[in-house]
């Protein structure tokens, strides 16, 4: 679970997510929609992460690059993303460990052309890289990009 330390509302996390998200947004604006270094940034993000978070993201990693080649990764909020042509975040991944949850997160933005109806999943919680959840992940990504 995170921190019960809650001053201003946000725990603990959720501030640290802030403060490295105004970081990133100013080394985005430097390098522009630089993709060589989204690459880098996503690269050192899934770097840092406890193994059980970093084999799904280099998952997803995986299966962006394979099926959605023009999203451009970024960091978002400190975790990693991949962003369109505008540089808007399509979709992310929340580590578990980093906000102390028992799964780590699949988030889709607006962005993301999922829409189903009235109502439709924008999150999704995966605990394990298995070849069912790759295949799933890997529909979700082309739909979101088609």
């Amino acid at each position: 679970m995170a921190t019960s330390d809650t001053s201003g509302g946000l725990s603990k996390e959720e501030r640290e997510a802030v403060k490295q998200r105004a970081k990133e947004v100013r080394e985005q604006e430097k390098a522009g929609k630089s993709r060589a270094a989204g690459e880098k940034a996503v690269q050192d993000a899934i770097a840092q992460l406890e193994p059980e978070d970093k084999v799904l993201d280099e998952g997803l990693y995986a299966v962006v690059t394979e099926v959605a080649p023009d999203l451009v990764p970024k960091t978002y909020y400190g975790m990693p993303g991949f962003a369109n042509a505008e540089g808007k975040i399509v979709l992310f991944i929340q580590p578990a460990k980093k906000f102390g949850t028992r799964y780590a997160t699949i988030g889709f933005e607006d962005k993301a052309h999922l829409d189903d109806g009235e109502l439709w999943p924008v999150g999704y919680a995966i605990r394990n890289w298995t070849p069912a959840v790759e295949q799933k992940i890997t529909e979700l990504v082309r739909k979101a990009v088609g």
